[in-house]
């Protein structure tokens, strides 16, 4: 008995004399790694310290684990508050590391740094966090974390960056109180990252103060409120200032004119009542004061003093007057956007323009004359200025330019394994214009960042997005052409917002999005050719006596396949849920699908998108047929796959695509749709067609999709809410009729008692019920949102989210019941529409049905239902007859009533007092009016 304890005590001491590290953290990092799926394999080995790639120890004791982009999947279990001496944290980019922070996190008291960007960690921030008190960094952003943000979190003394931007957050920003913690005492915190998130109520005064000494505060794309605080300006330290897209209100604080280190300003997007007076400061690279209630003002004063600007915004902002030349002079500016305002008189860009300036946008002023200098040769807009009614003008580039899209192509290689990812700079001092011209010093860093490595690098493309950030794509390519290992891209390529120390000044704050990176765990080629060739001898001896069997197993599993086509459903890990349940949709083979496209041919392309390609191919009985083919990785995964199957199976109507068949073959997830020829709405809208789409057809398009929506809804059993409604999933037959597609992210309401369906939040940006994006809870009303969005479409020719303006809020600023042809919408409505305006008939009514699908509450929507009789309403009025009364609205005369700045109109606005159409006629412009 002696000798058997003797020999389990030389057992335990060889089995650990070869570790170097603790056995306490072997056991927390085994547990921690149990609960993940896909992690490295040299995790595998017996001794993290030593092994384990994205482990780093220190006397045997674990103090970084960093495994990022390395794409683990799982949750991250309690036990990683036993790493006791751990640093550092960062399981960054594993955007499938789900679920909550657990509290444990608490317990690791030398943590320094703490990263978890851009994974799916959900429910609330612990309030645990706020008790390391060590922290210096602490990087959330970009996960599903929801609830408030902890006070707690201002007991962090350390703390120099937090960013929690990208999530969920709401409640209001904590400050502290009644001796309570709060974000107003992290005084030496140089980053505050709140962006775009649900945070809501006032600023408070007091999260500003003379002691703070941060450079970056973001808190744009918000719900704030109230007015900005005057204590704005005691944080002279400030460089960067995003507060747009929110709902402030009020005056802006004289003291802001004490920010003179400030280099980014933006404004936009606010309800804001007074221009700033923004003298003296002199830093200012970028100001965006855009499309907010400013009071008619001339052009201020500070136009002519901030000499050091390089772009300057300020978009219907309600400027008036005479613009001084002065301002084109400015050496550094590169972009000036004062479009929408009542400028006048005449606009002198004379001799002394500056040689930066590469666009000036003055759409949709006053300007009566034009002084331009013979030395600017670039972007200059003056459509909608009576400046372009001069017959020598009204043709040139000057009144008829349109901006072209901000995405700017850089070098054209492309290495075969690159490791690429996207730079985003959140608020960068420099315009889309002229994003080459701020490329070299980006440029330099990297260069000088990557020196010393066997790496090239490249930047393919850069752009800016709806929220002006800078979106900069990096490839890093191997100089030796093959993959990276885990080690290289561990150690060379930890691209934090700190290391790739870019120049603040001109990016502003800044982070690296790695795409998952495919290592390559390639069977060297040498090796396969050789056991290739030793093999061919005993393959060719078999072969005969093989083909009769395989003849017959491919006989027999054709058959399966035909008796049960889903049998391999799920089998290859990335299909969903039980195998599709379908009816009367017919099943193809690959080979059909081969002979109806000619092999895929590029000839037979019509389409492409996330989930792959669109091939057109023609059925034996000479039907032709669309044919969906989702490629490898693509964004139509195996659920939306068999949704749409599913759906479209079980639901038959003239305004729905309908499904033909389908393919569930060697990978293959494939589905077979009636051909539609004339292409998707967004396309018909944008004359990429060559067509136009008067009012009449328009107005045809809506009823059938609201038709077609409306039968989902109502008289489908279950009912089907389509959850993607939006101009690129409606489709034009030959003669126009629409049919409503794409049913991938559909739901069924399977509770009859129940109204809504709790789930994740699903569609397409610009679109979305912002009730459901809040609640979660889904409802039939969730569509009405997406078709009203559709609605004010097909009444402005423009997609919902252009250069950052939602069009939504665009028409309920414009709107103007009083005025009497285009209600104030004249500048917002599709141009092919005003070329014969007097077919526009039911416009008010129209625009009416569209704002009341687009109320915030769903309470207040219509069904799809009423929504359809409604445009039936004004289509039949099209062909009014004299004298002759039209039918009742289909929708109590309350409903049209609009929610916007201002008073709302009352139901008199649009139903002329009452629920009943008086009639149309001829004003003495010859514009056919509607009582609607």
């Amino acid at each position: 008995m002696k000798g058997f304890v003797l020999f389990l005590v030389c057992f335990s001491c060889f089995r650990h004399g070869f570790s170097s590290t603790d056995p306490r953290d072997v056991s927390a990092l085994n547990s921690v790694s149990n609960q993940w799926r896909n992690t490295p394999p040299s995790w595998k080995n017996p001794d993290p310290c030593d092994q384990w790639e994205g482990v780093n120890c220190s006397n045997s004791r674990v103090i970084e684990l960093k495994p990022f982009n390395m794409d683990i999947k799982g949750s991250l279990s309690s036990d990683i508050g036993n790493l006791s001496e751990l640093q550092e944290l960062d399981l960054s980019y594993n955007p499938n590391l789900e679920g909550p922070l657990p509290t444990s996190i608490g317990n690791l008291k030398q943590l320094r740094i703490l990263r978890l960007i851009n994974c799916k960690f959900s429910g609330v921030i612990p309030d645990e966090v706020g008790t390391l008190p060590n922290l210096q960094i602490l990087s959330l952003n970009k996960n599903q974390f929801v609830g408030p943000i902890p006070p707690s979190l201002g007991q962090l003394s350390n703390l120099t960056w937090l960013d929690l931007a990208e999530n969920r957050l709401n409640g209001t920003i904590p400050t502290a109180e009644n001796e309570a913690p709060g974000l107003d005492l992290l005084v030496k915190t140089l980053h505050f990252h709140l962006n775009k998130n649900e945070l809501s109520g006032n600023i408070p005064s007091g999260f500003f103060s003379s002691n703070l000494v941060a450079i970056h505060i973001l808190l744009d794309h918000n719900n704030l409120s109230g007015g900005i605080p005057e204590s704005i300006g005691l944080v002279k330290t400030l460089e960067v200032l995003r507060l747009d897209n929110n709902s402030l209100n009020g005056i802006v604080p004289t003291s802001i004119s004490n920010l003179t280190n400030l280099h980014v300003l933006n404004l936009a997007n606010n309800k804001l009542q007074q221009m700033p007076n923004l003298t003296g400061m002199q830093e200012l690279y970028s100001l965006d004061l855009s499309n907010n209630s400013f009071d008619s003002s001339e052009a201020p004063a500070w136009f002519s003093d901030l000499q050091n600007l390089r772009t300057l915004i300020v978009e219907s902002g309600n400027l008036h007057g005479e613009i001084p030349e002065t301002l084109f002079a400015y050496p550094y500016l590169q972009e000036v956007r004062l479009n929408n305002n009542q400028f006048n008189g005449t606009l002198n860009m004379g001799s002394n323009t500056g040689q930066n300036l590469s666009m000036v946008n003055f759409q949709n002023n006053n300007f009566t004359s034009v002084t331009l200098s013979t030395s600017y040769n670039n972007t200059i807009i003056l459509e909608g200025n009576p400046v372009c009614s001069n017959p020598r003008l009204e043709t040139t580039e000057y009144c008829n330019q349109q901006q072209d899209g901000n995405r700017v192509p850089d070098s054209t290689g492309r290495c075969s394994r690159p490791y690429e990812g996207m730079l985003l700079c959140r608020a960068p001092s420099f315009s889309g214009n002229d994003i080459p011209g701020n490329l070299p010093s980006m440029r330099d860093r990297m260069t000088a960042r990557l020196s010393g490595i066997p790496v090239t690098y490249q930047i393919p493309g850069f752009s800016f997005d709806e929220d002006n950030y800078l979106r900069v794509e990096l490839q890093i390519c191997s100089s030796e052409a093959r993959y990276f290992t885990r080690n290289e891209t561990l150690h060379w390529f930890d691209f934090t917002s700190q290391n790739l120390n870019l120049d603040r000044r001109i990016y502003g704050p800044c982070y690296f999005d790695p795409q998952i990176y495919d290592y390559g765990n390639k069977v060297n080629r040498g090796l396969i050719i050789g056991i290739a060739v030793g093999g061919a001898a005993a393959l060719l001896v078999i072969a005969g006596l093989s083909t009769y069997a395989l003849w017959q197993k491919k006989r027999a599993r054709k058959a399966i396949i035909l008796a049960n086509p889903f049998a391999t459903w799920g089998s290859n890990g990335e299909e969903d849920g039980d195998a599709p349940q379908i009816k009367l949709a017919r099943y193809f083979s690959l080979d059909d699908l081969r002979k109806l496209t000619n092999g895929f041919s590029e000839d037979n392309a019509i389409g492409s998108g996330g989930y792959g390609q669109v091939y057109k191919g023609m059925l034996s009985d000479g039907q032709l047929v669309a044919i969906k083919r989702s490629r490898k990785g693509s964004m139509q995964g195996g659920l939306e796959f068999k949704t749409e199957i599913e759906m479209l199976s079980r639901v038959h109507h003239k305004n729905l695509v309908d499904l033909v068949g389908f393919c569930f073959e060697k990978g293959e997830r494939t589905l077979v749709y009636e051909y539609i020829p004339n292409g998707t709405l967004t396309e018909n809208l944008s004359g990429k067609r060559g067509l136009q789409l008067d009012w009449k057809k328009r107005l045809s398009i809506a009823l059938d999709s609201a038709r077609g929506l409306a039968y989902l809804h109502e008289l489908a059993k279950p009912t089907i809410i389509h959850r993607d409604v939006k101009s690129s999933n409606i489709l034009l037959d030959e003669n126009f009729t629409a049919k409503v597609a794409d049913f991938g992210l559909s739901m069924l309401v399977l509770d009859a008692e129940r109204d809504h369906v709790s789930t994740g939040v699903k569609g397409t940006l610009g679109y979305l019920d912002p009730e459901y994006f809040m609640t979660q809870q889904l409802t039939a009303k969730s569509d009405v949102y997406s078709f009203g969005v559709v609605l004010l479409e097909l009444i402005t020719g423009r997609l919902p989210i252009v250069e950052g303006k939602y069009v939504v809020r665009e028409v309920r600023m414009a709107l103007d019941v009083q005025e009497e042809v285009f209600y104030g919408l004249r500048d917002i409505i599709d141009p092919a529409l005003l070329q014969n305006t007097r077919y526009l008939v039911g416009f008010k009514r129209f625009v009416g049905v569209a704002l009341l699908c687009l109320e915030e509450s769903s309470a207040s929507r219509p069904t799809m239902n009423d929504v359809a009789k409604e445009i039936e309403i004004i289509l039949k009025e099209c062909e009014p007859k004299p004298k002759e009364n039209y039918s009742t609205s289909a929708l109590p005369a309350a409903y049209f009533g609009i929610a916007r700045d201002g008073p709302n109109p009352t139901s008199d606005d649009f139903a002329g007092g009452s629920g009943l159409n008086s009639g149309a006629g001829y004003d003495g412009d010859e514009y056919l009016l509607s009582a609607r």
